[in-house]
């Protein structure tokens, strides 16, 4: 009798632990990012920022520039040594604009590659489409300063904080005061037709701010 009590309490003991072995989440399990917010991988290794994507690929030491073979389009990007199988050899997970990606070989032992995104306001869930993704919900981008950007960006921001003000301000933004210029402006310059738009001018909003 105590032998079969000693059996039931090992089976008992064993099975919460067949429960913990069993596959409760997909295998596909999406990984902590890097710190340049892409994965670390077996051949290489890449990142990335809202604007760009780059990857660092190890080669032999001492290896020449002239033996490397990088493509870039579109859709895909090939990395790789003469004579050798290809390192890199797949489609993007989104387009990149093939004029403005570059490569460099750094100290004759890493290829360091730029891609410029297409679409710069979405993180990238993998390098290629069908490979391991991270967790875009874990990435941590690096605080960006208006000097930082370039200038069409930085002039979209600053308009963007300006109209934000004025909204919290109850003044109008900065369309609706160049509207109002441009119309104080056309009125000055032909007061004659400046009296056929009396009525409509007290029609348009904000009118009131207007000398």
């Amino acid at each position: 009798m105590e032998i079969i009590e000693k059996e039931q309490e090992n089976s008992s003991t064993l099975a919460p632990k067949e429960e913990e072995n069993s596959p409760s989440t997909p295998k596909e399990e999406k990984l902590k990012p890097n710190k340049s917010n892409g994965l670390d991988m077996e051949n290489y290794s890449w990142g990335q920022s809202l604007q760009e994507v780059t990857i660092n690929v190890p080669v032999p030491p001492g290896t020449k520039s002239r033996f490397i073979i990088v493509e870039f389009k579109s859709n895909t990007l090939k990395v790789g040594l003469k004579n050798q199988p290809l390192i890199l050899d797949g489609e993007y997970f989104k387009g990149v604009k093939v004029d403005e990606c570059y490569w460099s070989l750094e100290d004759q032992k890493e290829i360091s590659i730029l891609l410029t995104k297409q679409n710069k306001s979405d993180w990238w869930k993998s390098l290629f489409k069908g490979g391991q993704e991270i967790d875009t919900q874990k990435v941590e981008p690096e605080p960006s300063k208006l000097s930082d950007l370039d200038t069409e960006t930085r002039a979209a921001v600053e308009k963007m904080m300006f109209d934000q003000r004025q909204k919290q301000m109850g003044l109008p933004s900065s369309e609706e005061i160049k509207n109002q210029d441009m119309l104080k402006q056309f009125m000055e310059q032909n007061p004659d037709m400046a009296k056929n738009f009396g009525n409509a001018k007290m029609m348009m909003p904000n009118s009131r701010m207007m000398g």
